[in-house]
């Protein structure tokens, strides 16, 4: 129970510090699933920076944010604590400019 909790804490931390993070399988130099690679590839050519975390190497993540997200699959796109999605969301927001305008809402650009 308590590690649990601990993972909670964790996950909840890591979404209140980062102002865009994407829960994915791999990294984004080594996506290892197409909707992580789609998820990355919509995020860099926005071209602002993003944190990330890769399940496949937090068991615990993997298992516990899906019910504190109430969103059962990865990746998942959190944008200043709020979940915003998976892959087929971040590709619609991405394609009708949504996407942009928030994440550059909320993030400086890379060399800034």
């Amino acid at each position: 129970m308590t590690e649990q909790r601990d993972t909670e804490s964790l996950i909840r931390d890591q979404i209140a510090k980062h102002a865009v993070l994407l829960y994915m399988k791999g990294t984004p130099q080594f996506p290892q699933c197409g909707f992580s690679a789609r998820a990355v590839e919509v995020l860099s050519q926005i071209g602002r920076p993003f944190a990330f975390v890769n399940i496949l190497e937090n068991p615990d993540i993997r298992a516990t944010l899906p019910g504190i997200a109430n969103w059962p699959t990865f990746p998942q796109l959190w944008v200043k604590g709020e979940l915003i999605g998976g892959s087929d969301i971040m590709m619609e927001m991405f394609q009708n400019g949504e996407l942009r305008e928030l994440i550059e809402a909320n993030t400086q650009p890379i060399d800034a």
